[in-house]
């Protein structure tokens, strides 16, 4: 990727000028300045003006409100003079009454420098005069300048009436100042205007906004009379509190109470229905819109574009955006998220480029988009974009950047990002923190990411960035490690909240190394913790039964859910399939038809995989399965879906389609299909379609020893040692060495990890004491030890030795040493199973008479009285 340019980050100032003192020659109008009308000079009342006889106060009014209407500072500040030379002949409460007038008319054309110089010099001031400009003070957020107005006037002896209350209750609002705002309350209540509606309304509002909700819902039953706005500050107080079960009771409490939903009650139920509820109640509301006349309304389709992108489908989404009437930038960013959320990349892109007016949010939301599809390297580019255009940036920008860096796990772009961030202090943001230890670790710097943990500033960021790097231990196959740093911050920490991603995540890692017993805890820890209706930590305690060999209670497990989404059902499939068991996963597929469940692409995967695994021959079932996934439920299919289908042809040994299936692929086959193809030929010892495999394979991924080691297994199979000799030696002239083969087994809550010939372990010299012994007696049971399985290039006599102390054998002597007898023997291994281990183990599982249960990367193998229940093709 090309270095990333940086461009100045734009400052964008607000208004925000220093508070007001006494010396007000300092105003400066936060307004914008507006060019006066073009009101032509002759017109009557400018003529009324230049005669030698003075305008009544009649008149000044009626010149007033004409410089009101047409927004003209020329006119109103001549008016302004003759005012001021015309005070003393006036009336005080005429002269005051002109005044206020002209006060209004300066805001109204944004000029409250000069507003405030009418009101300083003003010979008397009522309560209007006051609340005009505290009221303008609070709209420009000049709050500490209202507050002081508002305490003068009250010092002066004048008392607020309702518009000052609003107007200093605002005030209160923008600076989210509760402690003030109850202050004003109690006034209010002393003075009794806290029975007008509006300024009873502004309370709500102030408490709503400062989290209090049940002080507004006191407010709220306390109202004499309630409007629309009252009932308008409950529903938004509930749905930003989390009350998403009342906010709809409300609602209807309203209707019974003879008033009308507006604008704003409908676009609150929407975010109320995106947050807690699901497409029914969204759909009552869009017809609710239609029948009140509010579906074409700006904000409400804004809001129905929003529910309808994360509940309904795509058409919806369009549906709404094309019937809008008026569309702004929010319309054209939810349009854009819409597409991205129902991964239309392209389509999103084209909505951007069409878009009449962008802002810093449209970047975002694309941006955003990009990582979401998993698009790395173009969420970079538009980044970099973003930074040459002066686009303003956010934390959400950058954190967004550092999600897409991470994606495209290029070690020199995280390093110019992270550069970048810390130039420019972003890093003291939490969620910036944890993005970016998680960058480090997706692009291979796990150093890095330690010594962020380790360095962490910001409390927020500490359970992201915990549940962060213990997902990078398990990225890069070191699920011991995420382990142990998820009970080593356990124990040091009694105060830490696991949250639904952390327990997902460490049931995960349970589930990973078959560590049932910690599994169990985690689980029991959830029900206690009442997560138990959260449907991904469920999702991941089946997924941790299943994969730690207990399918019984993952299955009563999935009895016991209140509801099974979609990833439910994948777990649930997955669980026997892990088992081997076709059949049983066909009849939960057939459930789900029934119950008219939409399956997604993981779930036909699983499905067609499942076909291997059948009692009878089931290629048809299979070739329905795959044809349905585009004609009946939409489903493209992927290179893991030809793969899984040449996977299940070979199996049966229906070469001639798998050969065929390939030729018609609408796209190139990748690796992964020509290495189904080419496991198949193993399994059924075809040689030639084989080397056509094997040369596809080496010319796409000449670097992988994985694909040596499949090579030379498919010559072993057919007994062509010489051939499979050959593979080696070529392999090992590249350089190229074959992964490090793993197996461990759980006892006293410890993981006991195994490597071939290791002697690491303290009990090494009883382990391998017991393993020579189990070898003498399965010897004398009839087992011949296969040294075409050992890859080193050595001796005769040096391979037993090397195959006689693989990872599984010595973990399975290890199992059979501490496991109680009676008990089955549970063993893990990070790749396939060897054949010569395999025979081992079945020779073991008879002379011993104990049951072992192995989990490799094809599933579980159960070995039981000689006998293993893949039938020996795994």
């Amino acid at each position: 990727m090309a270095t990333i340019h940086h461009s100045p980050i734009p400052f964008s100032p607000l208004c925000n000028p220093k508070p007001l003192h006494h010396h007000h020659h300092h105003l400066q109008s936060p307004f914008p300045k507006l060019k006066p009308s073009n009101l032509s000079i002759s017109t009557p009342s400018r003529v009324a003006i230049v005669e030698h006889k003075a305008p009544d106060h009649h008149q000044l009014r009626a010149l007033l409100r004409l410089a009101s209407r047409h927004r003209d500072l020329a006119l109103g500040r001549t008016i302004h003079a003759l005012i001021t030379k015309s005070q003393h002949h006036e009336d005080t409460g005429e002269i005051t009454h002109l005044f206020n007038i002209l006060i209004s008319v300066y805001l109204k054309v944004g000029r409250l420098f000069d507003a405030r110089k009418a009101f300083d010099v003003m010979p008397f001031r009522d309560v209007v005069s006051y609340s005009s400009l505290v009221s303008a003070y609070a709209k420009c957020g000049l709050e500490n300048n209202a507050v002081e107005l508002f305490d003068e006037m009250r010092e002066s002896g004048i008392e607020p009436n309702e518009h000052s209350f609003v107007a200093v209750l605002t005030n209160c609002i923008r600076r989210m100042n509760g402690r003030l705002g109850s202050q004003v309350h109690g006034l209010a209540i002393k003075s009794l205007h806290w029975s007008c509606v509006y300024v009873a309304n502004a309370i709500m509002g102030l408490y709503v906004k400062c989290g209090c909700l049940d002080d507004a819902l006191r407010v709220f039953g306390e109202m004499p009379e309630r409007d629309v706005s009252s009932w308008n500050a409950v529903i938004l107080g509930m749905v930003e509190d989390c009350r998403y079960s009342q906010v709809f009771e409300a609602f209807h409490d309203m209707r019974m109470d003879g008033i009308d939903g507006d604008r704003f009650s409908l676009s609150t139920l929407l975010t109320a229905v995106s947050e807690g509820f699901s497409l029914v109640e969204g759909q009552a509301v869009h017809a609710y819109a239609l029948k009140v006349g509010l579906e074409l309304d700006l904000s409400v389709g804004n809001a129905l574009v929003g529910f309808y992108t994360r509940f309904g489908c795509l058409e919806d989404v369009v549906d709404v955006f094309q019937r809008m009437p008026v569309k702004d930038v929010i319309s054209w960013t939810g349009m854009l998220t819409g597409f991205m959320e129902f991964g239309m990349v392209e389509a999103a892109l084209e909505v951007f480029d069409q878009m009449p007016e962008r802002n810093s949010i449209s970047y975002n939301a694309l941006l955003a988009g990009f990582c979401r599809n998993g698009e790395g390297y173009q969420g970079l580019e538009l980044f970099q974009r973003i930074m040459e255009n002066g686009v303003e940036i956010s934390d959400f920008t950058l954190t967004s950047a550092i999600n897409a860096c991470a994606l495209f796990s290029d070690k020199e772009s995280s390093e110019q990002i992270h550069a970048f961030v810390v130039k420019v202090g972003f890093k003291s943001n939490p969620w910036i923190e944890a993005a970016l230890l998680d960058m480090c670790a997706r692009c291979g710097r796990m150093e890095d990411s330690q010594k962020l943990f380790k360095n962490l500033v910001h409390e927020e960021s500490f359970l992201v960035a915990w549940t962060s790097l213990i997902c990078a231990y398990v990225r890069n196959g070191q699920p011991d490690e995420a382990l142990s740093l998820f009970h080593t911050i356990l124990k040091g920490n009694d105060a830490v909240v696991l949250d639904e991603v952390m327990l997902a995540t460490i049931l995960g890692v349970c589930g990973t190394l078959a560590f049932e017993e910690m599994g169990k805890q985690i689980h029991n820890l959830v029900i206690k913790s009442g997560g138990s209706s959260d449907s991904a930590v469920c999702n991941a305690v089946l997924s941790m039964y299943a994969k730690c060999g207990n399918l019984e209670d993952a299955i009563c497990l999935f009895g016991s859910m209140p509801q099974h989404d979609i990833v439910t059902m994948n777990a649930l499939i997955n669980a026997h399939l892990l088992h081997r068991q076709g059949d049983e996963v066909l009849s939960i597929w057939g459930d789900m038809e029934e119950l008219g469940m939409k399956p997604d692409g993981i779930t036909f995967l699983l499905l067609i995989s499942a076909c291997k695994y059948t009692k009878s021959k089931s290629i048809d079932t299979c070739w329905r399965l795959f044809h349905s996934m585009a004609s009946s439920y939409k489903i493209e299919s992927s290179s893991e879906h030809y793969a899984a289908m040449v996977d299940v042809l070979g199996y049966w040994g229906c070469f001639d389609e798998a050969v065929k299936l390939i030729h018609n692929m609408p796209f190139k086959p990748n690796a992964l299909v020509w290495r189904a193809l080419l496991d198949s030929c193993r399994l059924r010892s075809n040689i030639t379609l084989g080397k056509q495999a094997i040369q596809e394979l080496l010319v796409m991924e000449p670097q992988d020893p994985s694909t040596y080691v499949l090579v030379s297994n498919l010559y072993l199979a057919s007994g062509r040692w010489h051939c499979s000799e050959k593979v080696r030696e070529e392999m090992r002239g590249k350089g190229l060495q074959k992964h490090p083969t793993r197996s461990w087994i759980i006892h006293s809550k410890i993981v006991h990890s195994f490597y071939t010939r290791d002697r690491s372990h303290p009990q090494s010299k009883d382990i391998y004491s017991g393993l020579e012994v189990l070898i003498l007696e399965c010897m004398k049971a009839g087992y011949e030890p296969d040294t075409s399985f050992v890859l080193q290039d050595v001796e005769e006599y040096q391979k037993k030795d090397f195959l006689c102390y693989h990872s599984a054998k010595l973990a399975a002597t290890y199992g059979h040493l501490v496991t109680e007898l009676g008990q089955p023997v549970r063993v893990v291994k990070n790749i396939r199973l060897c054949g010569d281990c395999h025979t081992f183990l079945k020779y073991v599982s008879s002379v011993t008479r104990r049951e072992i249960s192995f989990r490799d990367a094809t599933g579980f193998h159960h070995f039981k009285g000689g006998k293993c229940s893949c039938g020996d093709y795994w």
